[in-house]
């Protein structure tokens, strides 16, 4: 018999001696030696239906000292984690933690039968999968959700996501946890901008006499701004899917259309240009790439977009075609800032007009965009 397992000396204390402290002492005897993975089938067998005993044990030292010893053991009977899982928080919250024994359907069960503490447990759980964050989602409690979107561990599906901004995005605590996230779907994303802009909104109004035009005004320019950013590192898949929220919110403007092109962000304005014509992207490409200008003249009136912004369009294509990528770091910084000094060099000898607010945009972006030698093709 392994040494660190119970001896003959053991047994006869716990049985002179059923005191708190001489149980806690076997617990953790008992929990080392089935780690140790040398016992035979009848000791392994011994030491679970101790554990069983002692996860119903009246003290609660003693299930505390089972819970800390056996949190981790992936010897630790499923049945027995189970009712640890669902005592005392003191007791739970170690096994809640760490134990890999718990199922998905363990820990749903506990997340909606339940507190908060053994919720925020299971939210920080080093793995947690989509069908334990969408449990965890659905709970509605912010502290909850924050420390779920926190945990890089989580696995959180898209519906989740959308989910947890459209409930719970006015949420200081969940939109810091968006933000501070390394990846967010590119639709959960712009969700969160515009939620955030209507509390922005709110705390300029209350706290600085503008009109509420003006205000308005500032929010749009923000939300536009970080919606190009957000598109410019995005697959195409999500930049369609962008495109396709912004226009079924009413947010996918003339403005955010141009600026984009500008930025020579041409997988948006190429998604944008299709979904407000209403027809396919690829349709849509071949329309904006004709060499001639008939076929992006006529997508353009189809999208309803303005006719005084479709010299813009042809000065930043046409730019384009003088420009390509460097290949080095930021190459897509220097890009931009290329193409946008391009269009704004050439727009007054090409009749281009830019309302006041694109062309302040444009202008300012160009102080925040990385300069090169190497970007025009030889």
């Amino acid at each position: 018999m392994p040494e660190d397992f119970l001896d003959n000396a053991d047994i006869v204390r716990l049985l002179n001696d059923p005191s708190p402290d001489s149980r806690i002492d076997t617990a953790n005897k008992i929990a080392v030696g089935v780690d140790a993975g040398n016992l035979t089938e009848r000791e392994r067998g011994l030491a679970q239906e101790i554990f069983r005993i002692m996860a119903n044990d009246a003290e609660i030292r003693v299930r505390e000292a089972l819970a800390v010893n056996l949190k981790e053991s992936p010897n630790l009977p499923h049945d027995v984690a189970v009712v640890l899982a669902r005592d005392v928080d003191s007791v739970a919250l170690p096994v809640l933690s760490l134990s890999e024994v718990l199922t998905d359907n363990d820990l749903a069960e506990i997340i909606h039968t339940q507190g908060e503490n053994k919720q925020l447990a299971i939210a920080g759980r080093q793995n947690v999968s989509e069908a334990v964050s969408s449990a965890l989602i659905d709970t509605g409690n912010e502290n909850v959700v924050s420390t779920l979107i926190s945990n890089e561990g989580a696995n959180i599906s898209d519906t989740s996501f959308e989910k947890a901004v459209d409930n719970m995005g006015e949420s200081e605590k969940v939109q810091n946890a968006m933000i501070n996230r390394s990846s967010l779907p590119i639709t959960v994303a712009e969700k969160l901008v515009n939620k955030v802009s209507e509390i922005l909104r709110g705390k300029l109004l209350e706290r600085h006499e503008l009109s509420a035009d003006m205000t308005t005004d500032l929010i749009l320019q923000t939300r536009e701004r970080a919606t190009v950013l957000l598109s410019s590192e995005s697959g195409t898949g999500d930049v369609q899917a962008l495109v396709r929220q912004l226009h079924d919110h009413g947010r996918l403007t003339p403005s955010i259309v141009l600026r984009a092109l500008c930025m020579g962000d041409f997988r948006f304005f190429e998604s944008a240009l299709g979904v407000l014509a209403g027809i396919p992207l690829i349709n849509a490409q071949t329309l904006i790439h004709d060499p001639g200008r008939i076929g992006l003249k006529r997508l353009w009136t189809s999208a309803g977009l303005p006719d005084a912004q479709l010299p813009a369009a042809f000065a930043a294509i046409d730019a384009s075609k003088d420009l390509e990528y460097d290949g080095e770091s930021n190459d897509r910084e220097r890009f931009s800032r290329r193409l946008i000094e391009l269009v704004l060099t050439q727009y007054d000898d090409l009749g281009v007009e830019f309302e006041s607010d694109d062309l302040e945009y444009l202008l300012a972006k160009i102080n925040t965009l990385p300069s090169s030698q190497h970007v025009f093709s030889e």
